[in-house]
């Protein structure tokens, strides 16, 4: 019995999405609830998968096709079996035999993800049915270190670039941006074109968070189940105490009115392979220090498995960038609407500070705080980093209130 694979029903806020992988093609066998296809919107990546044992039938939808909330992108036969006389598989087969020796033969997402990251597919070992590329191989042989083999079958070799782009020919790709990319895109021009963005500076001593984290680090794992205690989770303390002080970075405003937050929703930036993504800690500051760790860790994995719901980046009311685990010294960051406030952190760098009249070498991180400078005076901005540096430098005041 043919059944009809529906766009699974999208959120208010998002109006369509594209299709990005088809993991299963037609004639193909699945099992229940086996990912079938992945639908990009300009937030998340949505699975659909198998309702039942059975066979597609049909595919309507092609990757890259727009689709709209519950629309119809393929059909499926629940209870069938995979047999060489499917209509799909006959139509496959002779495409297999008449292949020259050195086509490789590929799926459609195998094929979009060598192109998109520039790979020599014949480098790639095959696993799938008659040999067959699948999006599994190109995977792992991405995240596999490349070793170089010995230049024995093919003499010609060392003579050929490892990627294979010609300098001479001054060679181009383009590319189509994803609907996340896009989305990301729409979002930045919009906080740079719509708020009066500034931005303020103040560095931090973190000397004190080092000494705290070395001393209490292996007690506080065997008393979390092995949760590490991370700069992160002391920050976002921080953070939270700071907004409860300063109301005005912890609010938003909606046309021409203000909204005060009688909580602290604080997102964490997350860079992912697709594009950065913010997912929130709900009432951050009655969180406990191992939950606000678990919580990122959590966060982080979904987000580079593409696992994040919509309902997980939305409803922030501060947003936190951490650049410094790229090695960013200092920057900018840049709102996420419609907040009005956002903090960076950066790089730990030993610098040569003067404490009572002496040079010492101290471990400092430059803070950025960028706001909304219709909402937040520059006073009141410069009053919040300090707040937060004070507390970070003496993590007692957390603790204390204080």
């Amino acid at each position: 019995m043919s059944t009809e694979i529906k766009a699974p029903t999208f959120p208010e806020s998002v109006a369509d999405g594209t299709i990005a992988t088809w993991h299963k093609q037609p004639g193909e066998q699945v099992a229940r609830d086996e990912l079938i296809v992945d639908i990009e919107t300009d937030k998340v990546v949505l699975e659909v998968v198998a309702p039942d044992n059975g066979v597609i039938e049909n595919v309507v939808k092609n990757e890259g096709d727009i689709v709209l909330s519950g629309e119809v992108i393929g059909t499926f036969a629940a209870g069938a079996t995979a047999t060489t006389s499917a209509p799909a598989e006959a139509e496959k087969t002779p495409a297999v035999s008449e292949s020259t020796p050195n086509e490789i033969i590929m799926s459609p997402a195998a094929r979009k993800l060598v192109e998109e990251k520039g790979l020599d597919a014949a480098a790639i070992p095959a696993t799938g049915k008659d040999g067959r590329l699948t999006k599994e191989d190109v995977v792992n042989f991405a995240s596999t270190p490349v070793v170089e083999a010995p230049a024995v079958a093919a003499p010609a070799a060392p003579s050929i670039p490892a990627v294979p782009l010609d300098l001479g020919a001054r060679a181009e790709k383009r590319v189509p941006m994803t609907r996340l990319r896009a989305s990301i895109a729409r979002r930045l021009l919009d906080a740079s074109q719509n708020t009066a963005m500034l931005t303020t500076f103040n560095e931090v001593n973190m000397q004190p968070l080092m000494t705290l984290r070395k001393q209490y680090n292996d007690l506080f794992q065997k008393t979390h189940d092995g949760t590490k205690l991370g700069f992160m989770s002391l920050f976002v303390k921080a953070a939270a105490e700071a907004l409860k002080r300063f109301p005005a970075a912890n609010a938003s405003i909606d046309g021409s009115d203000i909204v005060y937050h009688g909580y602290q929703d604080i997102g964490v930036a997350v860079s992912t392979e697709k594009g950065l993504v913010v997912p929130v800690l709900r009432d951050a500051d009655t969180m406990s220090l191992a939950t606000i760790e678990n919580s990122i860790k959590t966060f982080g994995g979904k987000a580079r498995d593409g696992k994040l719901t919509i309902e997980e980046m939305t409803g922030g009311t501060f947003t936190i960038s951490n650049g410094g685990v790229f090695g960013s010294l200092m920057s900018t960051p840049i709102l996420n609407p419609p907040q009005t406030a956002i903090l960076g952190m950066h790089k730990i760098q030993e610098r040569p500070m003067a404490v009572n009249g002496e040079v010492v070498i101290l471990p400092m991180m430059y803070l950025a705080l960028s706001y909304d400078h219709r909402m937040i005076d520059g006073k009141e901005a410069v009053q919040f980093l300090v707040t937060i540096k004070e507390l970070v430098e003496d993590p007692a005041r957390i603790l204390l209130d204080i």
